[in-house]
């Protein structure tokens, strides 16, 4: 059995400037975890966006939290608020908005796992 509690994680600033906080990833465990994915917690501020990127290889599945806001991929644009599940393709570009007062949280799912070299972050 493998047990880790967010709130015994760190959060740092993110490539595309949302907060993170990885909370399973196979590479970074102490102990052995035979898994093709990784998890993060994340946190985009009120008002703030994250930078327009993509992942090449990986999907990505956002499970919201808490807050309001839009998430943009590709061509299309959708409202996100609790309870929604969103499924982002491999090689999508996207970004997230926080439109709303509150911190805009999700859980970030990637598979394959999360590696900074599948990662472009367009500035």
């Amino acid at each position: 059995m493998f047990l880790k509690n967010l709130k015994n994680g760190t959060y740092f600033k993110a490539g595309d400037k949302s907060f993170l906080c990885e909370l399973l990833h196979p590479d970074r465990e102490e102990a052995v975890l035979q898994m093709g994915f990784s998890l993060a917690h994340a946190i985009v501020k009120p008002g703030q966006s994250t930078l327009v990127h993509k992942l090449k290889t990986s999907a990505e599945i956002f499970y919201f939290l808490d807050g309001e806001g839009v998430i943009h991929i590709e061509q299309e644009s959708a409202p996100v608020h609790p309870g929604l599940v969103v499924y982002v393709p491999p090689n999508s570009k996207q970004y997230i908005q926080n439109t709303g007062y509150h911190d805009l949280t999700f859980l970030c799912l990637v598979y394959p796992k999360w590696k900074k070299e599948d990662e472009v972050v367009y500035l």
